[in-house]
């Protein structure tokens, strides 16, 4: 489904290239503003997008398909940068702070209050932009009425980027490094004029490695819980449409969302990676924009537009792809439905045997595993968002290295919709130990496709917020959720449980070789099966639509590697990343940008200890005579009882080296 460019709209459009927002403290906001041309004597709504991305360059493309759409269709739409990030003034310390949401609040009071507003605020956003709406809207400001959250979450441990299941994601670091190049970043002279300089300074004397900061809160602990709405869903009244894709990190809030709320809410869910949807990858794309205007139409105009009476559920199944390429596009059907996991649901319990998958118990056996280091090397990115080779590869080597339970060939196609389990019955030998716990589909040819997954931190076996050892040799049952999906495995294909002690990159290992027994025969693997529904006619969407793409001019093409090489004598494997964003000027304002992220990964295959995650990013701006560039780097190795977190930005002006900082770090590991 192509992207139709709309060029007219019913407003004629009014672009605002920079506005100030003064806070309370006296520090000004910078925002970029698109506003119907007759507002101040027609007055309209207000759409807020508040983020750290920088609207003068890092989130400029996005936001032209974007905000001037909403514009036309009669709304404020206004694209706020945070304090301490692109041209507003202050500092920021931390992600989703009080402090962050203090701002939001004023700035949704300061909206309101224009004469263009009518009044009636609402809030939207993607990933941190999809956070911060759900935590603002927690706070009540009187004004924000509906909110459209994006790949967002409910739980900051349990669904970000830091910890799943209570293990150290490796993205816990990669997007530590993110923030820490993004935030190194100088506002635009052009914007601030002559006090750019010690604006910059301020930022980079202030800037934190966030990763120090989120390795010393291993366990779910009040840093978490703050911004975690999960903690009280209900203290958000504003209606909430709740967005997100199958192949994003962050699919599990959405039903969780859905069954906390108490506001009016909606969901819907497609194939999308961590991107828009009316842009998103892989298609179908949606017209989603055109869904946004409903929901933004019924609530802050009061125009009835038919939104609670759609289902509450609108997902799509995807029909099972091959490993071991980015998909252009999957294949699949939309569905309605208005429960998750019950009415049209049933979920099977099916016994994890030494023999298979079955459906009565076999005799118990005890089936041992102790996975290489390198076990993990296929499964792809956490998160999947710069649209290099991310996707899962293909899984039957890491599933060689795993305790592994197949089903016989299905008869019969099997939609799995709604989060599948597994119950296992398991001792290990070492107090310290995580696994991960794979869902594949086993084609006839021999390919494993990863359908779902999850990581589990064993020590968290009863709270995620008290671990406590494991007791070496001790029998133990727990229940692993894996992460929601809607998956159909078409008849003649196998059902794989795959379970392992390692997965590197994406898990930091445990601080010892673990050995782990499943006992098979009482253990159980638990699948959500959509029933087929007679003559059921499949949902359909508008096609995609946005306001014209930016104007700019690419100077350099980005390319991407991810290449993993292993070392004949030793067994060491090395993963290389590299996202190279290419160069573009931005025809309206003439800035030049580039961007280079680099990650590093090492392991041997017998030692944990040996693990090395290493990162650099470099980021250029440049205009005329101007020219600002900052190098930062990030490394993260372990001992058995501490982490070691190793840091550095250097800042150029021009060749000159202007600053330059390190960080240091020794930080005790707990139960990880």
């Amino acid at each position: 489904m192509t992207i139709t460019t709309i060029k007219t709209f019913p407003r004629k459009v009014k672009e605002i290239e920079n506005i100030w927002i003064t806070m309370s403290d006296g520090v000004k906001l910078a925002a970029r503003m698109w506003l119907p041309a007759d507002a101040e004597k027609n007055p309209v709504p207000a759409l807020l997008e508040y983020l750290p991305y920088r609207k003068r360059d890092g989130t400029y493309v996005r936001d032209a398909l974007t905000h001037p759409y909403f514009a036309g269709h009669g709304y404020a739409s206004i694209r706020v940068d945070m304090r301490g990030n692109g041209d507003s003034e202050g500092i920021m310390l931390d992600e989703y702070t009080r402090q962050e949401q203090d701002d939001a609040l004023e700035v949704i009071a300061w909206i309101a209050r224009q004469k263009w507003c009518s009044g009636a605020v609402g809030m939207f956003g993607i990933s941190w932009g999809g956070f911060n709406a759900l935590q603002v809207a927690a706070r009540k400001p009187p004004a924000l009425k509906a909110i459209v959250t994006i790949c967002s979450t409910d739980d900051r441990y349990e669904d970000d980027i830091h910890y799943k299941g209570g293990t150290l994601l490796n993205e816990n670091h990669g997007w530590a490094a993110t923030m820490l190049a993004y935030s190194s970043r100088p506002p635009d002279p052009k914007i601030v004029g002559n006090k750019w300089r010690k604006m910059w300074m301020e930022r980079l004397k202030a800037e934190p490695f966030l990763l120090i900061d989120w390795l010393k809160h291993p366990h779910r602990d009040a840093y978490w819980k703050h911004g975690s709405v999960c903690e009280d869903f209900s203290a958000i009244d504003a209606a909430t449409l709740v967005v997100g894709g199958w192949n994003d990190a962050y699919s599990n809030a959405i039903p969780r969302l859905m069954k906390g709320l108490r506001c009016s809410r909606k969901a819907i869910i497609g194939p999308w990676v961590h991107k828009y949807p009316h842009f998103a990858v892989p298609e179908p794309r949606m017209g989603f924009l055109q869904e946004c205007l409903r929901w933004w139409d019924q609530w802050l105009k009061s125009e009835p537009t038919g939104v609670n009476r759609d289902s509450d559920f609108r997902t799509y199944i995807m029909d099972s792809y091959r490993p071991g390429s980015f998909p252009e596009r999957i294949e699949g059907r939309w569905v309605a439905d208005n429960f998750w996991t019950f009415g049209n649901m049933d979920t099977k319990t099916w016994f994890l045997n030494a023999d298979g998958i079955g459906g009565a118990a076999g005799e118990e056996k005890a089936l041992t595993i102790s996975s290489k280091q390198t076990t993990g090397a296929d499964g792809g990115e956490y998160c999947i968002i710069w649209l290099g080779p991310e996707f899962p590869g293909d899984q039957r080597r890491d599933d060689e290295q795993s305790i592994t339970f197949d089903s016989p060939a299905l008869v019969a196609d099997m939609d799995i919709v709604g989060q599948p389990a597994i119950e296992i019955d398991f001792s290990v030998d070492k107090p310290v130990a995580s696994v991960a716990v794979r869902l594949n589909d086993v084609w006839p040819t021999g390919e494993v496709t990863r359908i779902t997954y999850h990581f589990q931190n064993l020590c968290m076996r009863e709270s995620r917020e008290f671990p406590t050892a494991l007791e070496p040799g001790r029998r133990y049952r727990m229940k692993i959720k894996m992460d929601d999906i809607a998956w159909r495995i078409p008849k003649g294909h196998k059902l794989r449980v795959s379970i392992s002690t390692s997965y590197w990159p994406m898990m930091w290992p445990a601080p010892e070789p673990v050995t782990l027994t499943v006992y098979a025969g009482t253990s159980t693997v638990l699948v959500p099966i959509r029933k087929a529904i007679d003559n059921e006619v499949p949902l359909s969407w508008k096609s995609s639509e946005a306001a014209p793409p930016a104007k700019q001019k690419e100077l350099k093409k980005a390319w991407h590697k991810r290449e993993t090489t292993v070392d004949e004598k030793t067994g060491a494997m090395k993963l290389e990343i590299v996202d190279d964003f290419g160069q573009q000027e931005i025809a309206p304002h003439g800035m030049v940008i580039s961007a280079c992220a680099r990650e590093n990964y090492s392991i041997l295959p017998d030692d944990p200890l040996s693990a090395v995650q290493e990162t650099h990013w470099t980021e250029e701006r440049h205009r005329g005579t101007w020219s600002a560039r900052t190098e930062t780097y990030g490394r993260l190795t372990a001992t058995k009882t501490h982490w070691l977190v190793w840091g550095k930005i250097e800042a150029f002006e021009g060749k000159k080296k202007v600053f330059e900082k390190e960080f240091n770090e020794q930080i005790e590991r707990k139960l990880q």
